[in-house]
């Protein structure tokens, strides 16, 4: 990864974050009153933060990895197949 440290920290927010949330998951399943809409909305929190972490990594790796000023010249077929990979990745 490319990131300065203050975007490294951010990210290491963001995972703290997640797995502050997923705690939340955790701790409400093992409750006696254990209520499904909080529950759903508990996981939908935890997607929304992994698809913005992959988001941000998928952005750094786009820009720095593939089509950074210096990096050695590849094909943009190559870049292309690189992104489509990523893509499917990280809708999966």
């Amino acid at each position: 990864m490319h990131n300065t440290a203050k975007e490294q920290q951010k990210l290491l927010a963001r995972i703290r974050r997640i797995r502050g949330q997923v705690n939340s998951v955790e701790t409400r399943l093992g409750s006696d009153e254990m209520k499904c809409a909080e529950i759903l909305q508990l996981l939908a929190a935890v997607r929304g933060g992994i698809n913005a972490l992959m988001a941000e990594v998928l952005e750094d790796h786009i820009r720095f990895h593939l089509v950074a000023p210096g990096k050695k010249e590849i094909s943009s077929e190559e870049v292309a197949a690189d992104v489509i990979d990523l893509v499917r990745a990280y809708l999966k």
